[in-house]
């Protein structure tokens, strides 16, 4: 196997592009904090900082769900499974993640490097949650709701209700284009006796759940861009997404799961990016 043949295996380990859903949050809450760019040092370490997080917590996942991944033919193929990756190369991935997520937090300031390892237990401890909750959904959303919160941190070295109220914006967004994402795995998650609030409630039931999570997830972007005393940039990137959110459900739903990808990949992808973009123009504008 070559270098750059194993490379592209450990970006499909960790889906390196799902990057994209948290860290434009992440930078918005950064925009907002500092007020415009922050020092290049601190950019620079925040973007390791969630670069590492997201890699450890991904490859732990790939680990904790080797055998159920190598079950369920959705995932059959992907790499550990499949034998194109040893466990052993995961768990040093994971290793590494960690160490580049406390070593930015140290680089940063006390606090973070105080709360960093906080954040990795809570990330880790999301791969096993289907075993015991149908809440895992939450807990994933508030995984990437973490983001914005530490980046706060890292401009500023203390809290505020701007990135907590994000935090709650962000976990409500991604649970509830997870609970559509688990649509998918209903017959296999039943029948291993894994949680979700589709094998909870039902595909109808929990999509009504989905659509509640995605208008409070609305009313929580509004609500920090209030908070934060946002220019035109922002308040279009809120409506942006707002009208995304809604096309992602019109096109979704029991029995139409086959434009699912577009819904999960393009409009959550665009939606984050989106507002970032947006952000930033209005924020480079007003300087």
């Amino acid at each position: 196997m070559t270098l750059l043949h194993v490379a592209r295996e450990a970006a499909e380990l960790v889906k390196f592009p799902h990057t994209l859903f948290a860290l434009p949050f992440a930078l918005i809450s950064m925009l907002a904090a500092a007020q415009g760019l922050p020092r290049w040092s601190v950019l620079g370490l925040i973007l390791l900082a969630m670069v590492g997080a997201r890699t450890a917590a991904m490859a732990f996942n790939r680990i904790a769900d080797e055998q159920i991944d190598a079950h369920n033919p959705r995932t059959a193929n992907r790499a550990l499974p499949a034998g194109r990756l040893h466990r052993s190369f995961a768990l040093a991935m994971v290793i590494i993640g960690a160490a580049v997520l406390v070593g930015a937090a140290w680089a940063l300031n006390p606090l973070c490097l105080a709360l960093a390892p906080l954040a990795l237990a809570w990330l880790l401890a999301y791969s096993y949650s289907k075993r015991f909750t149908a809440l895992s959904h939450l807990w994933l959303g508030a995984s990437l709701g973490l983001a914005p919160v530490g980046a706060w941190l890292a401009v500023r070295g203390s809290l505020a209700a701007p990135p907590l109220v994000l935090m709650a914006a962000v976990t409500a967004w991604v649970a509830g284009f997870d609970v559509l994402y688990s649509l998918q795995d209903e017959a296999f998650d039943r029948s291993w006796g894994l949680r979700s609030l589709v094998v909870r409630l039902g595909a109808k039931r929990a999509i009504v759940v989905a659509r509640l999570l995605h208008g409070g997830a609305a009313v929580g972007f509004a609500v920090f861009a209030w908070l934060v005393s946002a220019g035109w940039g922002l308040w279009v990137g809120v409506a942006a997404a707002v009208a995304l959110l809604v096309w992602q459900h019109s096109i979704v739903g029991p029995g139409r799961l086959e434009r699912l990808d577009t819904a999960f990949f393009t409009a959550n992808g665009a939606l984050s990016v989106l507002m970032f973009v947006l952000y930033l123009l209005d924020m480079i504008g007003r300087a």
